[in-house]
Protein backbone atom coordinates (compact mmCIF):
# COMPACT_ATOMS: atom_id res chain seq x y z
CA UNK A 1 0.00 0.00 0.00
CA UNK A 2 2.70 2.15 0.99
CA UNK A 3 4.37 2.43 -2.49
CA UNK A 4 1.70 2.62 -4.41
CA UNK A 5 0.67 5.63 -1.73
CA UNK A 6 4.23 7.18 -2.62
CA UNK A 7 4.21 6.73 -6.50
CA UNK A 8 0.82 6.38 -7.86
CA UNK A 9 -0.79 3.00 -9.06
CA UNK A 10 1.17 3.74 -12.98
CA UNK A 11 4.42 4.42 -11.51
CA UNK A 12 4.76 1.41 -9.29
CA UNK A 13 6.75 -1.16 -11.32
CA UNK A 14 7.01 -4.85 -10.38
CA UNK A 15 10.40 -4.47 -8.81
CA UNK A 16 8.99 -1.89 -6.37
CA UNK A 17 6.43 -4.39 -5.24
CA UNK A 18 8.88 -6.95 -5.07
CA UNK A 19 11.09 -4.90 -2.79
CA UNK A 20 8.54 -3.51 -0.57
CA UNK A 21 6.60 -7.00 -0.42
CA UNK A 22 10.30 -8.97 0.47
CA UNK A 23 8.29 -11.46 -2.12
CA UNK A 24 9.71 -13.57 -5.14
CA UNK A 25 7.87 -12.55 -8.60
CA UNK A 26 6.14 -15.92 -8.72
CA UNK A 27 5.25 -15.27 -4.82
CA UNK A 28 3.89 -12.17 -5.52
CA UNK A 29 1.77 -13.22 -8.24
CA UNK A 30 0.46 -17.05 -6.38
CA UNK A 31 -0.29 -14.71 -3.71
CA UNK A 32 -2.27 -11.59 -5.30
CA UNK A 33 -2.62 -12.11 -9.27
CA UNK A 34 -1.11 -9.22 -10.88
CA UNK A 35 -0.69 -5.90 -10.10
CA UNK A 36 -3.98 -4.55 -10.59
CA UNK A 37 -5.15 -6.58 -7.61
CA UNK A 38 -2.74 -6.20 -5.52
CA UNK A 39 -3.59 -2.83 -6.11
CA UNK A 40 -7.40 -3.11 -5.44
CA UNK A 41 -6.45 -5.04 -2.47
CA UNK A 42 -4.02 -2.16 -1.02
CA UNK A 43 -6.71 0.14 -1.82
CA UNK A 44 -9.50 -2.06 -0.09
CA UNK A 45 -7.61 -2.16 3.12
CA UNK A 46 -7.02 1.79 2.83
CA UNK A 47 -10.72 1.90 2.65
CA UNK A 48 -11.18 -0.24 5.51
CA UNK A 49 -8.75 1.71 8.30
CA UNK A 50 -10.32 4.79 7.10
CA UNK A 51 -14.19 3.57 7.85
CA UNK A 52 -12.70 1.97 11.00
CA UNK A 53 -11.20 5.25 12.33
CA UNK A 54 -14.48 6.83 11.50
CA UNK A 55 -16.73 4.28 13.61
CA UNK A 56 -14.52 4.70 16.44
CA UNK A 57 -14.49 8.92 16.04
CA UNK A 58 -18.25 9.10 15.18
CA UNK A 59 -19.74 6.23 16.81
CA UNK A 60 -23.16 5.98 18.59
CA UNK A 61 -21.63 5.99 22.26
CA UNK A 62 -19.99 8.85 21.29
CA UNK A 63 -21.88 12.13 21.86
CA UNK A 64 -22.16 13.37 18.36
CA UNK A 65 -20.87 16.82 18.40
CA UNK A 66 -17.85 15.30 20.09
CA UNK A 67 -17.72 12.49 17.27
CA UNK A 68 -17.71 15.43 14.72
CA UNK A 69 -15.12 16.88 16.18
CA UNK A 70 -13.17 13.96 16.77
CA UNK A 71 -13.52 13.18 13.03
CA UNK A 72 -12.58 16.82 11.46
CA UNK A 73 -9.70 17.16 13.93
CA UNK A 74 -8.23 13.39 12.58
CA UNK A 75 -8.37 15.14 9.35
CA UNK A 76 -6.32 18.18 10.92
CA UNK A 77 -3.85 16.29 11.33
CA UNK A 78 -3.27 14.28 8.81
CA UNK A 79 -3.42 16.98 6.59
CA UNK A 80 -1.18 19.93 8.23
CA UNK A 81 2.09 20.06 7.96
CA UNK A 82 4.49 17.24 7.03
CA UNK A 83 1.77 14.43 7.11
CA UNK A 84 -0.46 16.45 4.56
CA UNK A 85 2.44 16.31 2.18
CA UNK A 86 1.89 12.53 1.89
CA UNK A 87 -1.66 12.81 1.20
CA UNK A 88 -4.35 10.76 0.51
CA UNK A 89 -4.36 7.13 -1.49
CA UNK A 90 -7.90 7.44 -2.45
CA UNK A 91 -7.48 10.90 -3.23
CA UNK A 92 -4.38 10.21 -5.15
CA UNK A 93 -5.81 7.13 -6.96
CA UNK A 94 -9.14 9.43 -8.14
CA UNK A 95 -7.57 12.20 -9.89
CA UNK A 96 -5.12 9.39 -11.48
CA UNK A 97 -7.61 6.03 -12.28
CA UNK A 98 -11.24 7.53 -12.01
CA UNK A 99 -13.17 7.37 -15.36
CA UNK A 100 -10.11 4.48 -16.70
CA UNK A 101 -10.86 1.86 -14.01
CA UNK A 102 -14.57 0.84 -13.27
CA UNK A 103 -13.42 -1.26 -10.25
CA UNK A 104 -11.72 1.48 -8.88
CA UNK A 105 -14.72 3.72 -9.41
CA UNK A 106 -16.89 1.81 -7.44
CA UNK A 107 -14.53 1.74 -4.58
CA UNK A 108 -14.31 5.10 -4.51
CA UNK A 109 -18.25 5.57 -4.94
CA UNK A 110 -18.94 3.09 -1.66
CA UNK A 111 -15.94 4.76 -0.03
CA UNK A 112 -17.43 8.73 -0.30
CA UNK A 113 -21.05 6.85 0.38
CA UNK A 114 -19.92 5.21 3.45
CA UNK A 115 -18.64 8.20 4.77
CA UNK A 116 -21.67 10.63 3.83
CA UNK A 117 -23.76 7.55 5.47
CA UNK A 118 -21.41 7.75 8.43
CA UNK A 119 -21.68 11.49 8.91
CA UNK A 120 -25.14 11.99 8.12
CA UNK A 121 -25.60 9.65 11.31
CA UNK A 122 -23.40 11.57 13.67
CA UNK A 123 -25.12 15.03 12.38
CA UNK A 124 -28.72 13.27 12.45
CA UNK A 125 -28.07 12.24 15.83
CA UNK A 126 -26.81 16.43 16.98
CA UNK A 127 -29.52 17.34 15.09
CA UNK A 128 -32.47 15.15 17.39
CA UNK A 129 -30.02 16.70 20.41
CA UNK A 130 -30.89 20.10 19.65
CA UNK A 131 -27.23 20.75 18.89
CA UNK A 132 -27.83 21.25 15.26
CA UNK A 133 -28.27 24.24 13.63
CA UNK A 134 -31.97 24.93 12.20
CA UNK A 135 -31.26 25.16 8.45
CA UNK A 136 -28.95 22.16 8.58
CA UNK A 137 -29.85 19.27 6.58
CA UNK A 138 -28.27 16.42 8.08
CA UNK A 139 -27.79 14.34 4.61
CA UNK A 140 -26.57 17.80 2.68
CA UNK A 141 -24.50 18.71 5.34
CA UNK A 142 -22.97 15.30 5.44
CA UNK A 143 -22.45 15.58 1.50
CA UNK A 144 -20.58 18.96 1.80
CA UNK A 145 -18.39 17.53 4.82
CA UNK A 146 -17.40 14.77 2.77
CA UNK A 147 -16.56 17.49 0.22
CA UNK A 148 -14.97 19.77 2.52
CA UNK A 149 -12.25 17.03 4.01
CA UNK A 150 -11.54 15.60 0.86
CA UNK A 151 -10.28 19.07 -0.17
CA UNK A 152 -8.75 18.98 2.63
CA UNK A 153 -6.09 16.18 1.84
CA UNK A 154 -5.29 17.96 -1.73
CA UNK A 155 -4.67 21.36 0.13
CA UNK A 156 -2.39 19.37 2.67
CA UNK A 157 -0.43 18.90 -0.52
CA UNK A 158 0.94 22.51 0.30
CA UNK A 159 1.37 21.60 3.84
CA UNK A 160 -0.74 24.21 5.34
CA UNK A 161 -0.13 25.30 8.96
CA UNK A 162 -1.90 22.96 11.48
CA UNK A 163 -3.38 26.83 13.15
CA UNK A 164 -4.82 27.47 9.30
CA UNK A 165 -6.17 24.12 8.65
CA UNK A 166 -7.98 24.52 12.20
CA UNK A 167 -9.22 27.83 11.86
CA UNK A 168 -10.90 26.44 8.64
CA UNK A 169 -12.51 23.62 10.47
CA UNK A 170 -13.82 25.51 12.90
CA UNK A 171 -15.42 28.25 10.52
CA UNK A 172 -17.23 25.18 9.31
CA UNK A 173 -18.60 22.89 12.04
CA UNK A 174 -19.30 26.72 13.47
CA UNK A 175 -21.90 26.86 10.98
CA UNK A 176 -23.72 23.78 11.65
CA UNK A 177 -23.30 23.14 15.28
CA UNK A 178 -25.37 25.59 17.89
Amino acid sequence: MGVFWSRGYHATALPDLLQATKLSRGSLYAAFGDKHSLFLRALDRYVADALTRMDVELGPRREPVDGLRAYLAGYVDRTSGANGRRGCLLVATAMELAGRDAEVDRRIASFFKAMEARVADALSRAKAAGKLADAVEPTTAAKILVCFVEGLRVVGKTAPARITSQATVDALLDRFIR
